[in-house]
This record gives structure tokens, C-alpha cells and sequence, in this order.
């Protein structure tokens, strides 16, 4: 991606003014299966009266590795993100079950979305009625 593009484009990875935030205010603390880097801040802010209150929660962000879509964030550092622990998630993950199924983003809008044999990207061909629905009439 050219130059102007890191300036004006927030959809497709990190910004210039995010990658110098991070740079000057971030410390890495983990990157996920699929690329995605993980960062918080590297001092705790202070309170200050002029300020307003300060709720003694960490600042922590996450640096897409490709579209920023954050159905990507696997559950584990979404918990993370949001607070939910101290530790970064791969100190204290147990093993995954035989059950688990693999992690898959969301596909809502893209090529690899699932559409129903109805839908009009389809052809728009849905199955006639079979008289088992009978209509509503007001009154009644």
C-alpha cells in the first residue's frame, strides 16, 4: 500500500498515526494464530483532577495483520482486550478439546459467505408454498 493510502485508510491495517502511537506508546505482549499483533500501553496512566476520573483499567489494543475485521480477534484475546485477565492468554490457555472446532472469521459480505438456495446471489429460486402456512387475517 502506498504512503497516502497508510494516511487515509483505517480498513485495511494500521494507520501512520497508529503504527507511531504504537511505536512510541505500546509494548507487544502477543501475536494470534493469524498475525494479529497485541499491545498495551507501556505506562499506566495517572489521575489528574483536570482530567477527570480515572478507572485504573489498562489501555490495550490490537494491530490487525491484513482487513481490520474483528470477528478475526479469537475468543481468548478478546477476553484479553476487554479486561477480562491480567495475563496474556498463551500463559494460562488449557489444551483445546477433541470438540472444539478450528477458529473461522466471520465471511458475512465476502465471496466465502453462505447463502441458502433461496437467495437471490443464487438465482433467486425459492420452493413453492405447500399450503401448510395460512394467512392472518386482522379481526379475527
Amino acid at each position: 500500500m502506498n504512503i497516502l493510502g497508510k494516511i487515509f485508510t483505517w480498513w485495511d491495517g494500521a494507520t501512520i498515526g497508529t503504527a507511531l502511537f504504537t511505536s512510541r506508546n505500546g509494548e507487544h505482549v502477543g501475536t494470534d494464530a493469524f498475525g494479529n499483533k497485541y499491545y498495551r500501553a507501556k505506562a499506566k496512566r495517572k489521575h489528574t483532577p483536570t482530567a477527570g476520573s480515572y478507572t485504573g483499567t489498562e489501555r490495550r489494543w490490537v494491530i490487525y495483520d491484513g482487513a481490520n475485521d474483528a470477528s478475526r480477534v479469537p475468543s481468548e484475546w478478546h477476553g484479553w482486550l476487554h479486561g477480562a485477565g491480567e495475563d496474556v492468554p498463551e500463559s494460562h490457555l488449557p489444551p483445546p478439546r477433541i470438540w472444539e472446532a478450528d477458529y473461522s472469521p466471520n465471511a458475512t459480505g465476502s465471496a466465502q459467505a453462505y447463502l441458502p438456495s433461496g437467495a437471490l446471489e443464487r438465482g433467486g429460486r425459492r420452493a413453492r408454498a405447500t399450503g401448510d402456512y395460512e394467512a392472518w387475517t386482522p379481526g379475527e
